[in-house]
């Protein structure tokens, strides 16, 4: 990510393939095959061939095939190379290239293998390396290269750089795979290693002095070793190397990508050694960790580290890792209650060395006005806020810059390795407090490439850790310079960091950031290499360690255009969950890129309690969409699987896969526990700042929070696991703000005294990715009946522990297989004419569970369950909502009647 706005470009990017492909969903945008009309020409920046292997060179050249598919073009091909560099197009004539690799045509184009492995490439024509030459190989790697063709007379026809991914993992990934890299102490001394096949020379600059290292020509690593009085020193590399981005050789000075430490504000790596007894806090190597909740019952809290404390007036260390310590806090003490509800993993938003906070707290900007005079609907906040945003201590951190390294924003003090015993008394304060800790982690993409002073990977071994597009340019899909995963080295680098985190500090699940955008082989070398942790070898049981991630389709990938992605689809059966954004549109209405913010969903009064939007259609057509998003929301109950058979809203029998989702299948998982559910995550409004535009703007902030609760309890409810952003239990607003990435605490801190409010009418939300709602934020956030009271949050938050305890308490929701969900899991109304608009009723087991979005009770008649006893379920009878408690059953009738805007859980018996 970069400061310049990750979510606002996804957003641009995705909103340009239809308006119903939510950012936090997932429609497929088409991938980036090859060019129908290949852009042939003369110009030496772009990289238009590929050499794939040693053997073969794919190139678009669109020369016409012959009968055989071979190439009709007499002339010749060949590598042109330079170590130096220095080879330039001078007119119509290539100068400086004094070294060659020839080339010759290969019939019928790339082998079928060659085809799987490279789809992207399937119509390129193939050029085979002349054995002859093979010998120069590694020589022409590590310089300038050309891809030249020319005609029969000798005319220069075509050139271009080549890209040099494939024939670097042929030639040197069998061997680098199982070197070493990073820091290393063993028998009294210290190394390092560097993977850099393509650099001229590699020098270790530690502690002040500079020191040769040396080459592995099997592997193409460089490392050095030296005294154990290397410990703590810093460190760089000095890489010289052709770097295509400035068409040049370069000298680079840059860190480590296995860096396991680092200076303040990254400027240097450390040698540091994780096993360092003097790095683990007390008790930390005998931490007894909370009982391991499977994937498939897991509820999580998507929290921020600097959003939990940094307004919590109770807290010691506000914004910072040692906040999660302070066991009197009003932070600790409500997630303390959560656990003992049900809640089972806090997900922590980037934690890793992110590249657009300074992490000094004398380096960090402040707004420079009394944010809390102005009106809660003016636009000064915002601009203050603004003004600030480039260097203030904020970022949700999706920008990442060493990816095993914790940020050291949020230490006490960032020089040094304090930050790495600070980030594990973290993971011991939620352990404690009875809650595993998840990683939210972003390998996808780099905050920077190319010789930018940010960028690492890419300037020790240049276009290879970035995924190129075809003429060579680095693509941004992701927002930023994305990495190449599949690629064998940067694959290595996300499996290796993943284990690390997991071994050295302890964590127990990572969320993966638009996983979609790695190969789904990625995730799987993941998920193996963490099953081989064992609590004897490496102090976790690494099966027991969860992982799930955005399985969003989009970008240069998009339909295994590359490799066979990560995507929902991909990931179904492999016990790695994808987020599932199905029932979330449904219950929220519409999608983050509605331009008019007021269309509304299941939870949001569609039909049953319009609004002035004219977006919505006429009542009829309210109705049917209404009906629509209801059999989405039951697909998601069942956990969203696939083969799941029952009766829709139209009458039809159909599959969970047969129900339509913006034109892919609403089910696609294949067990419980392959989707997860949501009803809000930090991505767009808070579900409070969506429903405040979609709910009708009379209805009271009392029913608005009931709405809240009865929205997050379809994720709650379902098969599966389930997400909710921090806060949300206590109707958390971020002033209406979509995207809040860089909007700074005024906008996203977490208020845990409900006498500071929830956030709302706070001002208009920036400008940058909010002015066009502005108009309809603004008499919103100036109505002051729209902020919640203390009685509206505690209430919300209380209703909403109540089913985190009935759904943990209830082994109904944690049905292990599709099968026993098909057996125990019904809608007996759903296609009926007993199926209301804005009510869905399921039967699970022994239990009956009845939505009620409407603002009217509702009454639901089942036939099948005349003269079988049910009750409002225990923990709701003596729960904390007084409405609920007025739910009541007809035995004689199989009458269940709900309040207004309610979901009730009645159990048999």
């Amino acid at each position: 990510m970069t400061g310049s706005a990750r979510r606002t470009a996804i957003a641009m990017a995705l909103a340009l393939l239809a308006a119903a492909v939510p950012l936090t969903g997932a429609a497929a945008a088409p991938g980036q095959s090859a060019p129908a009309a290949p852009a042939v020409g003369l110009d030496l920046s772009k990289a238009e061939a590929q050499w794939i292997d040693r053997d073969t060179v794919a190139w678009n050249t669109g020369a016409e095939p012959t009968a055989r598919g071979g190439e009709r073009a007499p002339g010749s091909t060949e590598l042109a190379y330079a170590r130096r560099g220095g080879i330039t197009v001078d007119g119509a004539d290539l100068t400086g290239a004094r070294h060659r690799i020839r080339l010759a045509p290969v019939p019928g184009g790339l082998t079928e293998a060659q085809r799987v492995k490279f789809p992207h490439l399937k119509t390129y024509a193939a050029f085979r390396v002349d054995p002859r030459d093979r010998d120069r190989i590694r020589t022409a790697l590590t310089g300038q290269l050309v891809a030249v063709q020319r005609g029969s007379d000798g005319a220069l026809k075509a050139a271009t750089g080549v890209q040099t991914q494939g024939i670097l993992d042929d030639l040197y990934a069998p061997a680098a795979r199982k070197t070493p890299l990073g820091p290393g102490f063993a028998r009294g001394k210290a190394s390092l290693a560097v993977w850099a096949p393509t650099a001229q020379d590699v020098r270790l600059d530690i502690g002040g002095r500079t020191v040769p290292m040396r080459r592995d020509g099997d592997s193409g690593v460089w490392s050095a070793s030296g005294p154990r009085s290397w410990t703590g020193k810093p460190y760089r590399y000095v890489v010289k190397v052709w770097a295509p981005s400035v068409q040049k050789v370069v000298t680079n000075k840059v860190t480590d990508p296995y860096a396991t430490a680092l200076t303040t504000d990254s400027a240097r790596s450390l040698l540091v050694d994780l096993d360092d007894p003097a790095l683990a806090p007390k008790g930390w190597r005998t931490l007894q960790k909370p009982p391991a909740t499977p994937l498939r019952d897991a509820q999580i809290q998507e929290l921020h580290i600097r959003d939990f404390s940094v307004a919590d007036r109770t807290a010691e260390h506000p914004g910072e890792y040692l906040a999660f310590t302070d066991r009197t806090s009003d932070g600790m003490r409500h997630l303390r209650k959560l656990a003992r509800s049900g809640t089972s993993y806090v997900h922590l938003l980037p934690a890793f060395d992110i590249g657009t906070v300074p992490e000094r707290k004398s380096g960090q900007a402040t707004p420079d006005c009394d944010l809390g005079s102005h009106a809660p609907d003016s636009d000064e906040q915002q601009a203050c806020v603004g003004e600030a945003a480039a260097e203030d201590a904020y970022n949700w951190g999706y920008d990442p810059l060493h990816y095993t390294v914790p940020e050291g924003s949020y230490a006490s003090d960032p020089e040094g390795p304090r930050r790495t015993v600070e980030f594990r008394k973290m993971v011991q304060g939620l352990n404690d407090a009875g809650l595993r800790t998840v990683m939210d982690v972003v390998y996808n993409h780099t905050v920077a490439s190319g010789q930018a002073d940010k960028s690492v990977l890419d300037r020790i071994v240049p276009g290879y850790y970035q995924r190129l597009l075809a003429d060579g340019s680095v693509a941004t899909s992701t927002c930023c310079a994305n990495t190449a995963p599949e690629n064998a080295m940067m694959g290595r680098l996300v499996v290796d960091s993943v284990v690390t985190w997991a071994r050295k500090y302890k964590v127990d699940g990572f969320r993966f950031d638009l996983m979609g955008h790695h190969p789904k082989a990625n995730i799987l070398a993941v998920r193996k290499a963490l099953d081989a942790l064992t609590v004897k070898k490496d102090g976790v049981d690494g099966k027991k360690i969860v992982l799930y991630g955005e399985g969003w389709n989009f970008g240069e990938i998009a339909d295994d255009a590359r490799f066979e992605q990560a995507t929902q689809r991909n990931m179904a059966g492999t016990g790695v969950a994808t987020f599932s954004d199905r029932a979330r549109d449904a219950v929220r209405g519409g999608g983050p890129f509605d331009e008019d913010p007021g269309v509304q969903g299941f939870a949001s009064g569609l039909y049953t309690d319009p609004n002035t939007s004219k977006a919505n259609g006429t009542p009829a057509e309210q109705k049917a969409r209404l009906l629509r998003y209801q059999d989405l929301i039951k697909v998601g109950l069942t956990g969203n699987l696939a083969d799941y058979s029952f009766t829709d809203s139209s009458g039809r029998r159909v599959t969970g896969a047969d129900v339509d989702y913006n034109g892919a299948p609403a089910g696609y998982a294949a067990a419980p526990g392959d989707a997860l559910a949501y009803a809000d995550a930090h991505d767009n409004e808070t579900l409070y700042d969506a429903l405040a535009f979609k709910l009708p703007r009379g209805t009271p902030a009392a029913d608005r929070a009931r709405m809240q609760v009865l929205a997050s309890a379809t994720a709650t409810l379902s098969q599966g696991p389930a997400l909710y952003q921090a806060g949300s239990d206590l109707l958390r607003s971020k002033s209406l703000d979509r995207n809040s990435y860089d909007s700074g605490d005024w906008f996203n801190a977490l208020h845990w005294d409900c006498r500071a409010g929830n956030g709302f009418g706070r001002g208009l939300p920036p400008a940058a990715d909010n002015k066009p709602k502005w108009p309809y934020a603004k008499p919103l956030l100036a109505d002051p009946a729209l902020a919640p009271g203390c009685a509206d949050i505690r209430g919300a938050a209380a209703a909403y522990r109540d089913l985190l305890r009935l759904r943990a308490t209830a082994p109904e929701f944690s049905l292990a297989t599709g099968e026993r969900v098909q057996k125990e899991l019904s809608f007996p109304l759903s296609g009926t004419p007993g199926e209301k608009p804005g009510v869905i009723t399921m039967r699970l087991g022994s239990l009956v569970v009845v939505f009620n979005a409407t603002p009217r009770e509702q009454s639901q008649d089942v036939e099948a369950l005349k003269g079988t006893a049910y009750a409002l379920h225990p923990t709701q009878a003596r729960g904390a909502d007084p409405v609920v408690k007025s739910a009541a059953y007809a035995k004689r009738s199989g009458t269940f009647r709900v309040p207004a805007r309610t979901v009730a859980v009645f159990r048999r018996g």
